[in-house]
């Protein structure tokens, strides 16, 4: 097949913006009742408010929402999924919503097996008990019952939705590493400040000492980066105290959380 000149790309991006139908907006005052209900919501500013029902229409228009077990949600528990999910899309906006169609959400934590060979060509294999879960090109997994756990204690630094979001962000260029895509310059300034941050972190964590965000952070770059991201939306002081240079990055990335 002949490849279409580079000139002809831009043009055919719009036509598909333009024939991609408009979804259907959420009524007022479901939206309302939505912002009611999360605190994160009612301190946005009007102007980045709207522009989170704008996204959280698309999620709605987009993702199927299918629960487990004997789950039952409302209309409202949807939007209000909807809007969570894209708090993290505020500045990126309809872009983080590609590459996965589906969230399932489970009454309660729910559990995964899982597997490994070690070194030695020996299967191990166990069973995790998860909140959420986000794979690469499927579904984003919620348990409801954290969700609302969230929502009521919003400024602990928790927010499953948000971080498995951060995880489908992270993934957009590729690999799920804790840098999500960026221009050439900032992805490198990112990548060694985030880098030190989290290596001395993990120093703090295996040496027994306290620190002030979830020692889960520790993990891995991508728990790492998807623990911040919680925390930049529900206790952003707290993550300016123990990682600066982390909360100015996530501050320029997702834009202020209130």
């Amino acid at each position: 097949m002949a490849q279409l000149p580079a000139r002809d790309v831009p043009l055919i991006q719009a036509l598909l913006r333009w024939l991609r139908p408009t979804p259907q907006p959420i009524d007022a005052q479901q939206w309302q009742r939505a912002c009611q209900r999360a605190v994160w919501l009612q301190r946005l500013s009007p102007d980045r408010n709207a522009r989170l029902q704008a996204l959280a229409s698309r999620f709605l228009h987009e993702k199927t929402i299918s629960t487990a077990g004997d789950l039952q949600l409302t209309i409202d528990d949807g939007v209000l999924l909807a809007a969570l999910c894209c708090l993290p899309l505020l500045e990126l906006g309809e872009a983080g919503l590609q590459g996965w169609s589906q969230l399932i959400v489970y009454p309660d934590a729910f559990r995964v097996q899982r597997s490994h060979i070690d070194a030695a060509g020996v299967l191990h294999e166990w069973d995790d008990e998860l909140i959420g879960e986000s794979w690469d090109s499927g579904p984003l997994i919620l348990s409801w019952a954290d969700v609302l756990a969230d929502l009521a204690a919003p400024e602990d630094g928790y927010c499953v939705a948000v971080h498995e979001m951060a995880h489908k962000i992270d993934a957009l260029d590729g690999a799920m590493d804790g840098t999500p895509p960026l221009p050439r310059a900032w992805q490198r300034q990112w990548a060694a400040d985030f880098q030190r941050a989290y290596d001395a972190f993990c120093a703090q964590v295996d040496a027994g000492e306290e620190v002030l965000i979830d020692p889960y952070a520790a993990e891995a770059p991508e728990e790492f980066f998807a623990v911040a991201t919680e925390y930049h939306f529900s206790a952003p002081q707290v993550l300016a105290e123990a990682l600066p240079d982390v909360a100015a990055h996530l501050r320029r990335f997702y834009g202020p959380s209130a």
